[in-house]
């Protein structure tokens, strides 16, 4: 997002796939971008520029969808792009810094990762968001496949 650089423990990451046909919802929170329709599966896609509040970049030919498993519901995170899948020990994860915590809401990150001469915001998508966000997509999810089997 913007000039940083983010990254997810791939534990909870079931699969990055590129940018897609986004169905948008009606009244659903500004933090849903709508749904997509993966393979016979609907999901929830949710912006995660949005959530941070750090603004947003139009979509491109970089931009993904990280699909992942947050607390047992599978959903899409937008992100402006995924570069690599790196290896992280945990000596080289370190607290993350005020500095960063000022501008991204400190429950958000796990840490910062040194990786060489880089740093890498570690980003913790179960606390992306709050329970009540949570439940509210779990129900969101519900019906939507509630109703995709009638």
């Amino acid at each position: 997002m913007h000039d940083e650089e983010f990254g997810v423990e791939i534990d909870t990451v079931q699969e990055i796939i590129r940018m897609i046909n986004i169905t948008e919802i009606p009244r659903a929170p500004p933090y849903v971008k709508g749904l997509i329709n993966l393979r016979g599966r609907i999901i929830v896609v949710i912006n995660l520029s949005t959530i941070m509040r750090v603004g947003s970049n139009e979509p491109d030919a970089n931009t993904r969808i990280i699909v992942a498993d947050v607390d047992g519901t599978v959903m899409g995170f937008i992100v402006d792009s995924v570069s690599e899948v790196i290896r992280l020990s945990a000596k080289s994860i370190e607290p993350t810094p005020s500095i960063i915590t000022n501008k991204i809401r400190s429950e958000y990150i796990k840490g910062v990762g040194k990786i060489n001469e880089r740093l890498l915001i570690l980003l913790n998508l179960n606390k992306m968001l709050s329970s009540e966000e949570l439940i509210h997509i779990q129900n969101m999810s519900s019906e939507i496949a509630e109703v995709a089997a009638t």
